[in-house]
């Protein structure tokens, strides 16, 4: 059969079907922002919950961060092998999401040393009568957390030209300013607020929104 040319209608959903498949990356979709918006935000209110209300569970709840790292990697492999043709963009925020997701998991992992360090001290200052000091390291390190949570958030922002996600980075560096003054349960909730401007909320809209580009795709 001899191949039969497309009239202007079918072209146009040829094309239309085209550039919603070529959005519909984890990025575009919102699945790595629901990811990351949902582990950051948990870990947050459960280390909050834990300072509130006196207990400890029986795991740090931080390591989720490292289970998180896993489907943004297996997400990114799998779109590279079903892509033949990848964009300069997408290139880079597979670059900037796994580097972000190991960043937070290694920070977490010298943080807990750091903290298991600042305990002893404690106690030794403690046991020798000294007076406690006014402050910790746990009450100082949310600030570098939420400046590294930043970085994706604005850089993807910027890239995808998403005014939601500025707003996200933007809060997530306010915040940054504000915990030094603030106690850590106040850090813990504003981490958690972060999390869900910055990500959770600007990645349900992008899920939404491909979900209405496969939509029109199919009409």
């Amino acid at each position: 059969m001899e191949d039969k040319p497309l009239d202007t209608h079918e072209s146009l959903q040829v094309i239309s079907s085209m550039i919603a498949k070529a959005k519909d990356s984890h990025h575009d979709t919102g699945i790595v922002s629901i990811l990351w918006g949902t582990v950051i935000g948990l870990c947050s209110l459960a280390t909050w919950s834990q300072i509130q209300f006196d207990y400890k569970l029986p795991f740090d709840i931080w390591v989720l961060t490292f289970l998180a790292v896993i489907p943004t990697v297996i997400l990114s492999v799998k779109e590279n092998k079903q892509r033949k043709v990848k964009t300069y963009d997408q290139t880079a925020m597979d670059a900037v999401w796994i580097c972000f997701g190991v960043g937070i998991f290694l920070v977490v992992h010298a943080n807990n040393h750091v903290f298991q360090m600042v305990g002893e001290l404690k106690s030794m200052v403690e046991a020798a009568g000294e007076p406690r000091p006014a402050q910790s390291f746990l009450e100082y390190y949310s600030a570098y957390m939420l400046v590294l949570y930043g970085i994706p958030t604005i850089v993807t922002a910027s890239i995808k030209n998403f005014k939601p996600m500025w707003v996200g980075g933007i809060i997530c560096w306010i915040s940054a300013l504000v915990v030094p003054y603030t106690n850590i349960k106040v850090d813990m909730l504003l981490m958690a607020l972060s999390a869900i401007t910055a990500w959770f909320i600007p990645g349900i809209i992008l899920y939404r929104r491909a979900q209405a580009r496969r939509k029109a795709a199919h009409v």
